[in-house]
C-alpha cells in the first residue's frame, strides 16, 4: 500500500543490481526515501533511465509516458521542436513504487517545473573528473562554492552517485534557460581561467586530458539532471544524495558514500535545510561576476 493506491511489485526477486539487489529492495529503499525525495520530483518532467533485464541488460532511457501506464500518474506536456513530448511525472509515493516496478532504477528531473517550463528553478554545475580520484572533485567544489559565495548565491553539494558532485543553486524562475546557462557557462570558464591545469570547460573528452570537467550543459531546455536520492545503476546501488559543504569536506565521503542501505538516514538529517526556499534572480550575481571580470 502506498499512499492511498495499492501498487503491486511484479516479480519482486528479479535481480536488478549486481550483489544480488532485487527489485524488491530497491522498492523498499524508494519507499523509505520518498518522504525525502517527492518534493525534488514534484510537478517537473522525467526521463527514466529503465533497465528491464537488469544492469547487464538493454538500457532505455524513456522520455515519452506510454500508453500503458496508470490514467492516475501524472502527466507533463512540453513543447519540442516540430511537436510535443508527454513526460511522467511523479507526485507521490504510489508512482515512484510502479516506476521501481517498470524497472526505472534512475530518476532524472527538469530543472523547470510543468507549470512555469521555460524558467528553471535550478542551476547546476556537474563536476565531472577525468577518473575517480574525488579529491579533485572536493577541491573543484571547493573553489566553485567560494565563487558563487561570492557572488551572493547560495549552493549546496550533491554527490551524484558515480563519479563526481553536482552543485546546485536555487533560482526564482526569473529567467529563462538560455539566460541561466549563459550565466553558468559565464562562471565556469572564468574559474576554468583561474584554474587552467586542473579544470576545464572543453566540452570534447579528447580535449581534457585529465582535468575535471565544469559541465554546464545540463541547464539547457529539455536537458535532465539525476533526481536527489535517485539510484545508479553501479554495483553497491549507490544514490545521489544532498549533502553539506562541511560533510563533503570529510575525508570519508565520496561520490559513492551512500547507497540504498544509508542514504535515508542521511536524508534525515535534512543536509540542505532552507536551501530550496532561497531562490535568486541571477541579475544581481551576473552585474557582480562582470564587475570582478573587468577588475
Amino acid at each position: 500500500m502506498t499512499d492511498s493506491r495499492t501498487v503491486n511489485v511484479r516479480r519482486p526477486d528479479k535481480v536488478l543490481l549486481p550483489d544480488g539487489i532485487t527489485k524488491n529492495d530497491l522498492a523498499d529503499y524508494y519507499r523509505a526515501a520518498a518522504p525525502f525525495m517527492l518534493p525534488h520530483l514534484r510537478g517537473r518532467p522525467l526521463m527514466l533511465e529503465r533497465h528491464p533485464d537488469g544492469v547487464d541488460g538493454p538500457r532505455f532511457m524513456q522520455k515519452d509516458t506510454p500508453d500503458h501506464y496508470p490514467d492516475w500518474i501524472h502527466r507533463a506536456e512540453v513543447p519540442k521542436e516540430g511537436g510535443t513530448v508527454t513526460h511522467t511525472v511523479c507526485d507521490d509515493t504510489a508512482t515512484l513504487i510502479f516506476l521501481v516496478d517498470q524497472a526505472a532504477l534512475t530518476l532524472h528531473r527538469w530543472l523547470s517545473r510543468a507549470d512555469d517550463i521555460d524558467h528553471p528553478d535550478r542551476l547546476v554545475f556537474d563536476l565531472d573528473p577525468s577518473g575517480d580520484d574525488f579529491e579533485t572533485v572536493r577541491e573543484a567544489a571547493r573553489l566553485l562554492h567560494g565563487t558563487l559565495d561570492d557572488l551572493g548565491l547560495p549552493s549546496a553539494p550533491m554527490t551524484t552517485g558515480s563519479r563526481g558532485v553536482h552543485v546546485v543553486v536555487p533560482l526564482d524562475r526569473s529567467q529563462d534557460f538560455d539566460e541561466v546557462r549563459d550565466f553558468a557557462r559565464q562562471v565556469a570558464d572564468a574559474l576554468a581561467d583561474e584554474h587552467p591545469d586542473t579544470l576545464t570547460t572543453a566540452p570534447r573528452k579528447k580535449d581534457r586530458g585529465d582535468r575535471l570537467f565544469l559541465d554546464v550543459l545540463r541547464n539547457g531546455y529539455a536537458q535532465t539532471a539525476v533526481a536527489p536520492y535517485s539510484v545508479r545503476a553501479r554495483p553497491g546501488a549507490p544514490v545521489a544524495t544532498p549533502l553539506t559543504w562541511r560533510q563533503l569536506g570529510a575525508p570519508a565521503v565520496g561520490a559513492r558514500h551512500w547507497t540504498i542501505e544509508n542514504a535515508v538516514e542521511q536524508a534525515r538529517t535534512d543536509p540542505w535545510e532552507g536551501l530550496l526556499t532561497r531562490g535568486r534572480s541571477l541579475g544581481p550575481a551576473w552585474r557582480k561576476l562582470r564587475s570582478l571580470q573587468g577588475s
